[in-house]
């Protein structure tokens, strides 16, 4: 139940948040130049004070971003493969340290501005794995959508993000292709 509660807000939200900034489907991108990184960044309070991004600072929000889509996506199948290399280098750049300063090992960013933003988003990652979230950061199944959600089923079974929409759509194609498979079966008269 604990579990549950710390979804419910938290380093969870903030990646899945992060990973719908790109919505698919309706091809919008909130993150489409540097200083829409910036704002977003600094409405979730993630750098201090006005920020200024750079070209480099939204390449590396775009890779992070779909880096976290794909292991997201990666989380319905229980062997679940490395992240990509892509992801690897982005994380591996971003100024992370280690602090006890609350008595329990937490990753902090070093410095401020745009990296130190990006760096809380990964910190968010070794976060929601502690918590137990990170494995419940899905994608959505349909490759139309593919929107970030939060499996908060009990057996961890959830694929779309809706059944009302992307479950709906997908389980009507189903029928149709078996719909249109039996017909072709049938003996013609």
């Amino acid at each position: 139940m604990a579990e549950m509660r710390a979804a419910e807000s938290g380093p969870a939200l903030l990646l899945r948040d992060f990973v719908n900034t790109l919505d698919v489907e309706r091809g919008v991108d909130r993150l489409g130049t540097p200083g829409e990184l910036a704002h977003w960044l600094e409405g979730r309070g993630l750098v201090a004070g006005p920020a200024r991004a750079t070209g480099q600072d939204l390449a590396a929000a775009v890779t992070l971003r779909e880096g976290l889509r794909a292991a997201m996506l990666a989380h319905h199948s229980s062997a679940a493969g490395r992240p990509p290399a892509e992801l690897e280098g982005v994380l591996e750049r971003l100024p992370l340290r280690i602090s006890l300063a609350d008595g329990r090992p937490v990753l902090v960013p070093v410095g401020c501005g745009v990296a130190a933003g990006l760096a809380r988003i990964a910190a968010a990652v070794a976060a929601a794995a502690a918590d137990g979230t990170w494995p419940r950061l899905k994608v959505c199944r349909q490759d139309t959508c593919l929107w970030a959600f939060l499996d908060t089923s009990k057996n961890r079974s959830r694929a779309w993000c809706s059944m009302r929409v992307c479950g709906n759509r997908t389980k009507t194609r189903a029928y149709r292709a078996r719909r249109r498979a039996a017909t072709a079966q049938a003996p013609q008269r």
